[in-house]
């Protein structure tokens, strides 16, 4: 799937095995970065083996931009991490491995480190300064890892995972575990500390709802059900949590939805209004002055903006940048994927409900059925005699 921030003033589209940066604000020459031109990583030896190379794909599976914008995180399926800082031009800076598929990964406020959260559960530290010393391991949980996060003070990491719970721990003693925040239904899919508000936390889940915590004490403050009528019998998955600069506002993304949702955070959550699009958009994020970016699957129109406007997301058309962006990300259009876009990146998170007693009952039934028809027929069998 294709996803897509800012880091700085470039805005960042990976999608397949490459990123591409293009300059909103200046003239600039786009970047291109192609995974799979990076070398890879051999496997350890073995009895027999010719110490072949790893056999994933180039496909890149997350990104992350640094407080500043000056660093940019992107890991593969191949398990590379690389690094890249922006000076006077993009530049690589680092390539390591990570022991597992990676899903979420974050910066620490000092730019020094970098967490990354993989499909095993586990978070390792990587240090930015000294690049070719491996990760760290810091943590784990019990079961896949699908976000993590910092507090503003980076005295917290706060993760979330496929079973529904959301772990704050201290990020330099992560045994030592501060609080859960427990009530989402399904698996939580995004978070994201708010800037304005260092002690609250948001996230959104395949429950359909996004919620507002006090991470501190894992108390819930609100909760907003964003998912589908009872009618429609579809399970909305919240996808993706952006928030403006400021920390005022914040665009909620459903999967398969063609509505964004705008959310007002100030004293409290609330639904400010609703963006209804052509098609499901496939990312979003804000820039540096608070307007919204909205990647579309249409060639043609990949990209949409919107800037708030006396409480209203108007939309904006013509920009500068917007064309530069739009040329230089048009032209990979080919590595979207049709058909991967079309199919839920969550169904398999779902868990399966069985139901064991049903069955149970009905073949306790059947036996007494058999039992009863044995007694009835020796009977007959002894009034016959």
């Amino acid at each position: 799937m294709a996803s897509m921030c800012f880091c700085g003033d470039w805005l960042v589209l990976a999608c397949d095995s490459k990123w591409i940066a293009a300059d909103v604000t200046h003239d600039r020459d786009v970047f291109v970065f192609d995974c799979s031109e990076v070398e890879r990583r051999r496997q350890q030896q073995r009895e027999g083996s010719d110490g072949a190379e790893e056999t994933g794909s180039d496909k890149i599976l997350a990104i992350a931009a640094s407080p500043s914008g000056k660093l940019l995180a992107v890991t593969d399926d191949n398990k590379r991490l690389l690094v890249f800082r922006f000076d006077s031009s993009w530049r690589r800076i680092s390539c390591r491995w990570v022991a597992r598929r990676c899903t979420s990964m974050v910066f620490t406020q000092t730019e020094e480190e970098l967490l990354v959260a993989d499909k095993s559960g586990d978070v390792y530290l990587f240090s930015v300064k000294e690049g070719e010393k491996m990760g760290e391991l810091k943590m784990g949980h019990l079961s896949m890892l699908l976000s993590v996060t910092l507090s503003h003070d980076d005295e917290y990491i706060i993760t979330a995972d496929r079973d529904e719970k959301i772990r704050v721990s201290r990020l330099r003693s992560p045994h030592n575990i501060q609080s859960f925040c427990l009530g989402h239904r399904e698996f939580v899919t995004t978070l994201l500390v708010p800037p304005g508000h260092p002690d609250w936390l948001l996230s959104g889940s395949g429950d359909g709802t996004v919620r507002l915590w006090e991470y501190e004490t894992g108390r819930q403050l609100q909760s907003l059900d964003l998912s589908a009528p009872a009618a429609e019998q579809q399970e909305k998955t919240v996808c993706r949590l952006a928030i403006a600069p400021g920390g005022g506002h914040v665009a909620v993304q459903c999967e398969r939805s063609n509505i964004v949702q705008c959310l007002s955070l100030v004293d409290d959550l609330q639904v400010q209004s609703s963006l209804p699009l052509p098609d499901c958009p496939l990312d979003l994020t804000f820039d540096t002055d608070g307007r919204l970016w909205v990647m579309m699957d249409d060639r043609e129109a990949l990209l949409r903006v919107f800037k708030q406007q006396e409480g209203r997301w108007m939309h904006e058309d013509g920009s500068p940048g917007l064309r530069r962006a739009m040329e230089a990300f048009r032209v990979h259009w080919e590595l979207l994927d049709a058909p991967s876009r079309m199919c839920s990146r969550f169904q398999h998170l779902r868990k399966v409900d069985f139901d064991n007693v049903s069955s149970y009952l009905q073949k306790k039934e059947e036996r007494l059925q058999q039992k009863r028809r044995r007694t009835e027929k020796e009977q007959d069998d002894t009034v016959c005699s």
